[in-house]
Parts: C-alpha cells; sequence; structure tokens
C-alpha cells in the first residue's frame, strides 16, 4: 500500500509496508553490495583466475581488500578457492554455480551502466 507524504512544494510517495527484517534487495544487496565483489565475480566467470592475476585485473582494489573480499565470498559459496601449488603458494579462484546465477544481475547491471552513460 502507497501512501502520500505531504511536503512544502510536491507530493512524494512512500511506501508504508514496512517490514520487521530485511527484504529481498537488502539480503541481495549485502551479498552483492560489498566493494569489489560483484567485479570479483565478473573477472572469474570464465575460468580460474590467480590472485595475483586478479588482483591486477581489479586495479584499485588492495591486495588486503582483494584478500577480504574474496573470502567473504568463498564463505558465502559464490566462489571456490583452490591451492594449486604449496612453494611458493599459489591459489586460484572460480565462480560456483551458486556464483554464476549472480551474472544475469551482474549483465543487467552492465548494460543499464552503458545505456546511461554512467
Amino acid at each position: 500500500m502507497k501512501s502520500t507524504l505531504k511536503t512544502k512544494n510536491k507530493n512524494i510517495k512512500i511506501n508504508s509496508d514496512s517490514c520487521a527484517e530485511p527484504c529481498s534487495i537488502e539480503r541481495g544487496m549485502r551479498i552483492l553490495g560489498g566493494k569489489w565483489k560483484a567485479s570479483i565475480l565478473w573477472h572469474v566467470k570464465d575460468g580460474p583466475v590467480r590472485f595475483n592475476d586478479l588482483s591486477r585485473m581489479l586495479g584499485g582494489a588492495s591486495k588486503k581488500m582483494v584478500d577480504q573480499r574474496l573470502k567473504e565470498l568463498e564463505s558465502q559459496g559464490l566462489v571456490n578457492r583452490e591451492v594449486i601449488c604449496t612453494r611458493p603458494i599459489a591459489v586460484t579462484y572460480e565462480i560456483t554455480d551458486f556464483g554464476r546465477s549472480a551474472l544475469d544481475i551482474l549483465e543487467k547491471l552492465k548494460d543499464w551502466t552503458e545505456e546511461n552513460n554512467l
């Protein structure tokens, strides 16, 4: 149900339905909305990517930030981590089927951004 909030200059429609727990958008944003998370998923969509290569792909993200986000994505089941060499340690990250299910959303975001010259 929508109600109208009257202000000095105009009427603003607001959603008067409140929910006791986070709505679907908020829950989804908690998973995909962290800085660099969606970009990481996008970069690992075509196959396994080594940590250092991924860090270079992200440009402005520090290695510490990339590491933190990868740990979050792994704990959420969006990416898998595989140790490929122990000396020196080398790991790759690959998108999971669950992570792949978010790619349609990211594709639409990419299209929206390009269509609106953002």
